[in-house]
C-alpha cells in the first residue's frame, strides 16, 4: 500500500501541521519467474473402458483422462474366450469396465474371471453394469450429435455438425457407436474429470480416434518381462520412492531418449503393438535411416532441441475448455506452437518423398501462426507473472488502457482530495489519506483519537462510519462517494475486461485445437525416431529387412542389446530359422555357457524390428512373424496359488502349445525342471514331439536344455525339421574355456562341478558331487565317503564316552538298566 502521512496511531504534541495522504492496498507478492515451460505435477491419468459383444463382434470405447480423448475400435470379430478384448485390457490397463447388464454367458464368464483377478496389478479393474437401455443404437447417436465439444466450431450448423462427426465415427459400426453412447452416460453420471464444477460444466472431449490390433504381433506379458522388455523398480531417492517406479534395465530404457513426455508415450505405445505392417514399418525405418547420415547430423540436433519445447497441449486445452487456465499455460502453449513452427519450417527442407517430413509440412497449417500471433499480441508474460493473472500488453482495448492509466495517476490525485477532507474535518484529527480498496471503493481513512474509546465515539458529522483496521477508522465521505460514481471499481473493472478478453482468446485457441492435437501426433512420432536414430548411432545398429515370404528369421552377427552394455566384450552369434529344414532347435551346452542369453537375443532382436528400430546384428532379415512366445523365467507367486512347475505348464508352454502358428517365433529354456527329473524330460519330448507332428505348420522354436537323455535316448524323431545345437567349449586341464560361441553338435557334458565351483562350492563337495555322478551315469551304487563315515564314528564314540562320565553312580534315583536301553544301544547302533 503507497502512503503518505503520519504513522499510524501517532497522536502530535500540541498544535501541528496535519497531513494528508493517498493510500492503495499492497499488491500480491510477485512470484519468483520460472520457466514458461515448467509443468505442473499431473494427476495420474484414469481410463474408463465400455465395451459390447454381441454375435463374435466386440464394440470397444475408452475415455483417456491424460488427453481428454475418447478412442474406439471399430467392430472387431472375436473368439468366444474374448482374447481380443483380454489383449485391450492388458494394454491399456482401465480402471473401470463398463458393459451392459445383458450379457451373453461368454462375457459373464470373462467379467467374473476378471474380477476375480486378485494378483492383477496394479489393481482389478471396477466393473460397472449398467441398464440395456443405456446402450440403445438411436439414444447412443442422440448423445454423440448432441455433445458439446470444443474441437468442433460454433459457427458449425447443426446439418455441418453431423457431417463432421460422420467424418471421425463409424456410425455403420452399430456396436462402437452404442459402446460410445454407453461411455458417454457413464462418464455424465460419474462427472469424470470434473466432479468438483458446476452440473453444467460438461466432461471436456478434446476428440475421438481409432485405434485398432490389426496385425498386431502377439506378445504376452511373460515374454515383456523375461525379455527385459519393460522393467520397473522403485526409485532409488527415499524422497521419491511415493512418486512411483522408475524404468530400470530394460530395452525400453535404453532406447527411450524422447524429449517430450508425449514422445515417450508413444513409444512405450509402440512397445505394446510391435506390427507385421511392413509398410508402417519401413516408413519408421526410412526416417531413423535419414537421421543416421552423418551429414543430417545437425538437424537432428536442432529438431531434438524444438522438440524439448512441445509440451502437454491435451492438459492445457482441458484447462481452457473448463477455464482453469493458468499463467503458465499461455507460456507453454505459446512456446509450443512456436517450436511447431520451427518443426514445420524444418522439415520443409527435407526430403518431400518420406512420408513423416510431407505430413508435418502440410499439417502444421498457418492456424498455428495465428494462434501464435494472437498470443503474442495480447498476453503481457511479464505483468502476468507479477501480478499472477491473466494480464493484456497495452493497445489491445483503448478502454482497459484508460482504466490503467487512471489506476497509475490515482496516488497524487487521491493526495489532493484527501488535503482538502483534511480541511474541513476536526483540527483535533492530524493527518487523513483517501484509500481505493478493491470490490469497496474509496474510503476516507483518519488515525483512532485517544478519546475515541467507544463505538459511539466514532461517529463524525457528514461521514459514515464504515470500519476500524489497524487503529485505523474508514468512513464514505461525500467526496468518495463521489468518487466511486465517477471512477467505479477500477481494479475489478480491469480484471473483468481482461478477463474477457483471455475467454475470446481461449475461444480462438479452442477453435484450432484440431492442428494441435495434430502437432502432438506428428511430433511425438518425429521424437521417438529421432530417439531410435540416436540409440542406433551409439549402439551401432543396422537396418533390418523384411521378407513376406520369409516363415522365420536370419540374423547374422547379433547381439544382446543390454547384455553387450554390461558384459566387458561380447561374442556375437547368428540365427537362421526359415523355410522347412531345422524349424526345431534343440541348444545343449554348459551351465553358463550362453544358452538363456541367445534365446533372449534371437526374441530381442525380433522385437525390435518388428516396432520398427534398427536392431544390434550386422544383417537381418524377419520374416512374417504373428507371435513370440516364452518359457524362460518362472513367474513364481503365492498370490497366484500355483506352484513354479504349474506356472510352466498353465501360462507359458500351454499358451505357446495352444496359440502357435507356423508363423510363430517359439523360445522354451529348462523347461521340465521344476519336477520329478523324468516326468520333466517326458514333458519336454512330449512338447517337442507335439509340434513335430505338425510338420510344415510347425512353428519356429529354439530349445535350450541341459536334458542331455533327450539326445541321448533318442526321445526326438529324427528329420530335416530338428537341427542340434551347442555352445562351444574347450576343456584346459581342469579348467574348462567357454567362447559363447553357437555352433552345431551336441554337448557331452553339463559340466555342473565346474559351475559349481566357480560359484564358491567348497572343493570336497565339489568333487563328491561329480563322483555321485560319475556313479550314476555308470549305474554302479552310490556308497558313502569312508572318510566321513570315520569321522561320524568317531564323534558318536565320544559322546558316549561323555554320557558315562557325566553318570553319578552314588544317585539311588539312577537305573543303569533304563540308561542302557535308552542311551547306550542306539549310540551304539550307530557306531557298529
Amino acid at each position: 500500500m503507497a502512503s503518505v502521512g503520519a504513522t499510524p496511531g501517532r497522536t502530535p504534541q500540541g498544535p501541528g501541521p496535519r497531513e494528508a495522504s493517498a493510500s492503495f492496498p499492497s499488491p500480491a507478492p510477485v512470484p519468483e519467474p520460472r520457466e514458461a515451460e515448467e509443468e505442473d505435477e499431473e494427476e495420474p491419468a484414469e481410463i474408463h473402458l465400455c465395451v459390447l459383444w454381441s454375435s463374435g463382434y466386440l464394440g470397444i470405447a475408452y475415455y483417456d483422462t491424460s488427453d481428454s480423448t475418447i478412442y474406439f475400435m471399430p467392430d472387431a470379430p472375436d473368439h468366444e474366450s474374448l482374447q481380443l478384448l483380454q489383449r485391450v485390457l492388458d494394454e491399456i490397463d482401465p480402471q473401470s469396465v463398463v458393459t451392459s447388464a445383458k450379457q451373453d454367458e461368454n462375457m459373464t464368464r470373462f467379467l467374473g474371471k476378471l474380477a476375480s483377478q486378485e494378483h492383477r496389478e496394479p489393481k482389478r479393474p471396477e466393473i460397472i453394469l449398467l441398464p440395456s437401455v443405456d446402450f440403445g443404437l438411436e439414444i447412443s447417436k442422440q448423445r454423440l450429435l448432441s455433445g458439446n465439444y470444443s474441437f468442433i466450431p460454433d459457427s458449425m450448423t447443426a446439418t455441418e455438425k453431423i457431417l463432421f462427426l460422420s467424418s471421425i465415427i463409424p456410425f455403420d459400426c452399430l456396436l462402437t457407436v452404442r459402446a460410445l453412447g454407453g461411455l458417454l452416460k457413464f462418464l455424465g453420471r460419474r462427472r469424470i474429470g470434473v466432479e468438483l464444477e458446476d452440473y453444467n460444466v460438461s466432461i471436456p472431449i478434446l476428440g475421438f480416434k481409432k485405434f485398432a490390433l490389426t496385425h498386431l504381433v502377439s506378445i504376452d506379458q511373460d515374454t515383456y518381462s523375461v525379455l527385459q522388455i519393460f522393467k520397473s523398480e522403485p526409485h532409488p531417492s527415499v524422497y521419491k520412492v511415493a512418486s512411483g517406479l522408475k524404468e530400470g534395465l530394460s530395452l525400453f530404457g535404453i532406447l527411450n531418449r524422447c524429449r517430450c513426455k508425449w514422445g515417450e508415450k508413444l513409444l512405450r505405445l509402440w512397445f505394446t503393438r510391435p506390427t507385421q505392417d511392413l509398410e508402417e514399418l519401413n516408413s519408421r525405418l526410412d526416417v531413423i535411416q535419414f537421421f543416421l547420415l552423418p551429414q543430417n547430423l545437425d538437424m537432428a540436433q536442432m529438431l531434438h532441441r524444438l522438440l524439448g519445447h512441445i509440451k502437454n497441449v491435451p492438459l492445457i486445452l482441458k484447462r481452457m475448455k473448463l477455464s482453469h487456465t493458468k499463467v503458465s499455460d499461455w507460456q507453454v502453449l505459446y512456446k509450443t506452437v512456436y517450436s511447431a513452427l520451427g518443426l514445420r519450417d524444418a522439415c520443409r527442407s527435407l526430403p518431400q518423398s518420406i512420408q513423416l517430413f510431407r505430413d508435418i509440412a502440410q499439417e502444421f497449417s498457418d492456424d498455428l501462426h495465428h494462434i501464435a500471433s494472437l498470443i503474442g499480441k495480447v498476453v503481457d508474460f511479464e505483468g502476468s507473472l507479477a501480478e499472477n493473472r491473466f494480464t493484456v500488453l497495452p493497445n489491445i482495448d483503448p478502454e482497459i488502457d484508460e482504466k490503467k492509466r487512471r489506476l497509475t495517476g490515482l496516488p497524487s490525485f487521491l493526495t489532493e482530495v484527501a488535503r482538502k477532507e483534511l480541511e474541513n474535518l476536526d483540527p483535533r484529527i492530524p493527518s487523513c489519506s483517501v484509500i481505493y480498496i478493491p470490490l469497496i471503493g474509496f474510503l476516507l481513512c483518519i488515525p483512532r483519537l485517544p478519546s475515541m474509546v467507544e463505538t459511539s465515539d466514532f461517529e463524525i458529522e457528514g461521514l459514515d462510519f464504515m470500519f476500524l483496521s489497524e487503529e485505523k477508522l474508514h468512513y464514505r465521505s461525500a467526496r468518495t462517494k463521489e468518487l466511486d460514481a465517477l471512477l467505479g471499481d477500477l481494479h475489478c473493472d480491469i480484471r473483468d475486461q481482461e478477463t474477457l478478453l483471455m475467454y475470446q482468446l481461449q475461444c480462438q485457441v479452442l477453435a484450432r485445437a484440431a492442428v494441435l492435437t495434430q502437432v502432438l501426433d506428428l511430433a511425438s512420432r518425429l521424437d521417438v525416431l529421432l530417439a531410435l536414430a540416436s540409440a542406433a548411432r551409439d549402439y551401432g545398429y543396422s537396418r533390418p529387412r523384411y521378407s513376406p515370404r520369409l516363415l522365420g528369421v536370419r540374423i547374422q552377427n547379433g547381439r544382446h542389446p543390454l547384455m553387450e552394455l554390461c558384459a566387458r566384450t561380447f561374442v556375437p552369434n547368428s540365427a537362421e530359422c526359415g523355410g522347412y529344414k531345422g524349424r526345431v532347435k534343440v541348444i545343449t551346452g554348459p551351465n553358463s555357457s550362453g544358452k538363456s542369453i541367445y534365446l533372449k537375443q534371437v526374441g530381442l532382436i525380433t522385437f525390435m524390428a518388428l516396432v520398427g528400430s534398427f536392431v544390434p546384428a550386422e544383417e537381418a532379415e524377419i520374416g512374417a512373424v504373428d507371435a513370440i512366445f516364452t518359457r524362460i523365467h518362472s513367474c513364481e507367486s503365492i498370490s497366484l496359488g500355483l506352484s513354479t512347475f504349474m506356472i510352466d505348464l498353465n501360462q507359458q508352454v500351454a499358451k505357446a502349445v495352444n496359440n502357435a502358428t507356423e508363423r510363430s517365433l517359439v523360445l522354451i529354456d529348462e523347461f521340465g525342471k521344476g519336477t520329478n527329473t523324468v516326468d520333466g524330460l517326458a514333458l519336454l519330448a512330449a512338447v517337442i514331439r507335439h509340434w513335430l507332428a505338425l510338420g510344415p505348420t510347425c512353428p519356429h522354436i529354439f530349445v535350450a536344455t541341459n536334458f542331455l537323455s533327450l539326445i541321448q535316448l533318442q526321445l526326438l524323431p529324427q528329420g530335416p525339421l530338428v537341427q542340434y545345437l551347442t555352445m562351444e567349449t574347450c576343456e584346459d586341464g581342469n579348467d574348462l574355456v567357454f567362447f559363447y560361441q553357437v555352433c552345431e553338435g551336441v554337448a557331452n557334458a553339463s559340466h555342473a562341478s565346474h559351475t559349481a565351483a566357480q560359484a564358491g562350492l567348497p572343493e570336497k563337495l565339489v568333487a563328491r558331487g561329480k563322483e555321485v555322478s560319475d556313479l550314476i551315469c555308470s549305474g554302479k551304487p552310490i556308497k558313502p565317503v569312508k572318510e566321513l563315515l570315520k569321522e561320524k564314528q568317531m564323534e558318536n564314540c565320544q559322546m558316549l564316552v561323555d554320557k558315562f562320565l557325566k553318570l553319578d553312580l552314588e544317585d539311588p534315583s539312577l537305573d543303569l538298566d533304563i540308561f542302557m536301553r535308552q542311551e547306550v544301544l542306539p549310540a551304539a547302533a550307530t557306531i557298529l
